[in-house]
């Protein structure tokens, strides 16, 4: 990911840190996947891998922030490395809150499982949403590692995708709700569901926006997709 430098330590130092980030960002991907399969299946047990592995996510993110902290008061960087250590430790933090969304599921999962409703909801139409934001996720780790500006931009795009997605499920559980309210507790916890899988598309989509704030020196957060388009151009 970095380039190269007179001292062949900083390289390292920083190919370190960022294969790091790509390990936490493997980890949190398992977590969603596994989260997605405990929804679809209701599965008790892959809810509970879900909610053991966010202590190592989270030990993850300090370790990484720990290690950033002592490269930046050793090497004081500028330009485009102080920006790359900067969007390390933002997208640290975003995978660790991906990982938040991935336990929400988990634990909305068990919820459900625990009222009896589990076969009576809609969730099955989550799945393209939570495939949708799982592969999000990834191509924009894959983009950070390459510093991809333009498949960054085409993140941002598909991040509407997701959010179309949650606004038209939302939409069929009010009137499932309505058709029959008995179900009304359960479909909140879906609704639930619904709005972290969008919060992992978002995350995703941040980390896309890091990548140009690292390759163009742009803060692109707020900005319109055609203001966004001219600046990586």
């Amino acid at each position: 990911m970095p380039e190269h430098h007179l001292s062949t330590q900083f390289d390292s130092e920083l190919n370190g840190v960022s294969t790091r980030v790509m390990e936490m960002g493997g980890l949190v991907e398992s977590q969603i996947r596994t989260a997605v399969y405990a929804l679809a299946q209701f599965s008790v047990e892959a809810a509970d891998q879900v909610t053991e592995t966010e202590p190592r996510v989270n030990a993850m993110e300090v370790d990484i922030d720990k290690e950033l902290s002592s490269i930046i008061a050793r090497r004081q960087p500028t330009a485009r490395d102080l920006r790359l250590l900067i969007a390390i430790s933002k997208t640290t933090a975003n995978l660790e809150r991906a990982g938040d969304e991935a336990q929400k599921i988990a634990r909305m999962v068990r919820s459900i499982i625990s009222s009896g409703a589990a076969r009576n909801l809609p969730s099955s139409e989550l799945r393209i949403a939570a495939d949708l934001a799982s592969g999000l996720l990834r191509k924009a780790l894959d983009a950070f590692a390459r510093l991809d500006i333009n498949i960054a931009v085409s993140i941002l795009k598909e991040d509407d995708a997701i959010d179309k997605e949650f606004d038209g499920f939302v939409r069929k559980l009010i009137t499932y709700m309505m058709e029959d309210p008995r179900t009304i507790s359960s479909s909140l916890d879906l609704l639930f569901v619904a709005k972290a899988i969008e919060r992992i598309g978002d995350h995703a989509k941040n980390i896309a926006e890091f990548i140009i704030y690292v390759v163009k020196g742009a803060d692109v957060r707020h900005t319109s997709m055609e203001s966004i388009e001219s600046v990586v151009r």
